[in-house]
């Protein structure tokens, strides 16, 4: 069984707030939430864009890198956006 590529991304909402998820297909899941579709919170901050990505060794280390990030600041995750190592 081939196993999918995961993704850890970070979008920038319109109102310059972050939002973070996985996915396995990145274009896919931009694409769905700048159609309203891809998360509650994004659906009523469109567009957003695409500013941070990584691919993660299957879907669980995609999950635990997005858990440890959601509970960074957003000064840390602009770091990170910017390739700066914190």
């Amino acid at each position: 069984m081939i196993e999918k590529d995961w993704f850890f991304y970070i979008v920038r909402c319109c109102d310059d707030s972050l939002y973070s998820g996985i996915t396995d297909d990145i274009d896919r899941r931009i694409k769905a939430h700048n159609n309203g579709k891809g998360a509650k919170y994004t659906a009523s901050h469109r567009p957003v864009t695409l500013v941070y990505s990584e691919k993660c060794d299957g879907i669980s280390s995609a999950r635990k890198r997005e858990a440890q990030i959601k509970h960074w600041s957003k000064a840390k995750k602009e770091s990170l956006i910017s390739g700066i190592p914190s």
